[in-house]
């Protein structure tokens, strides 16, 4: 696995990415952050050593470095998911591979259904904590002693220095930013009336399909994390509708703005 990691990082470095300060991976319809990235270098991920390719159709699948307010970014310009038929060690294998770039912070986004039904859809959550309901771990494996410590504390997961300064910038400009848990399911198919119920009782606000594994690996990696939930649905099991796919990209790009200001005010507090 060591091997894995230095040969993509080593293909990369040859390739044009240097020396990224954060990493940034960007969830269902949340792309448009590119627009404001001075690009140095780009690659696709079908292109790159032992990488995942992203199958999700409104999943670009590009890994990029450039420049963003100031410092050096690499992207994650789609992700992947349990529901692809990727293992947790795939899903996060471009997370280590950042690791190995440089970066010092990992920004996380994602798209999620609202649990709390005081959050309505087009909103933003701030993840404070998370509950992982996807059956395994990304650390359970033979050898994940030499990447790190094995038994990772996560009485923390989300840093708190990132997080009250995101609070103070969507305060003030206006953005109505919730703070809340997201509980993450392997998916792919969307929950029933009593699962939402049940995952109301076990203190979830929001629920998605993500982002959990890659927090776990930046924690055993010690990277500081940020991470925010556009809200795309409303998981009302008493008033429950068929969801639209379509209207739940389309839910994530009318946060993206905002969403956009958040990260990028953030990186140039830092």
């Amino acid at each position: 696995m060591i091997k894995f990691i230095e040969e993509a990082v080593t293909f990369l470095q040859n390739r044009g990415f240097g020396t990224p300060d954060i990493g940034i991976i960007l969830g269902t319809g949340l792309g448009k952050i590119i627009d404001h990235v001075a690009i140095e270098a780009e690659m696709s991920y079908n292109h790159i050593p032992n990488f995942p390719t992203a199958t999700v159709e409104f999943h670009k699948g590009k890994l990029i470095y450039g420049e963003l307010a100031g410092k050096k970014v690499v992207l994650m310009q789609g992700r992947f998911h349990l529901y692809e038929g990727y293992s947790l060690f795939d899903v996060t294998f471009p997370v280590r591979v950042m690791k190995g770039l440089g970066i010092s912070r990992l920004f996380v986004s994602n798209a999620s259904g609202a649990i709390n039904l005081n959050f309505k859809k087009g909103e933003i959550m701030l993840i404070d904590d998370h509950i992982n309901l996807q059956g395994g771990s990304p650390l359970a494996f033979k050898g994940v002693e030499k990447l790190g410590e094995r038994f990772v504390d996560m009485n923390q997961p989300y840093d708190s220095v990132m997080n009250t300064k995101i609070e103070e910038i969507a305060l003030a400009h206006g953005i109505n930013l919730h703070k809340g848990v997201y509980v993450s399911v392997v998916g792919p198919q969307l929950e029933t009336r009593a699962e939402y119920r049940y995952l109301k009782i076990i203190g979830a606000d929001a629920v998605g399909m993500s982002t959990v594994p890659e927090i776990i690996v930046a924690n055993h990696l010690q990277i500081p994390v940020v991470a925010l939930s556009v809200l795309t649905d409303e998981c009302d099991p008493d008033n429950l509708k068929p969801v639209d796919i379509s209207d739940i990209i389309s839910q994530a790009q009318k946060a993206e703005p905002a969403m956009i200001t958040l990260f990028t005010e953030l990186i140039q507090s830092l």
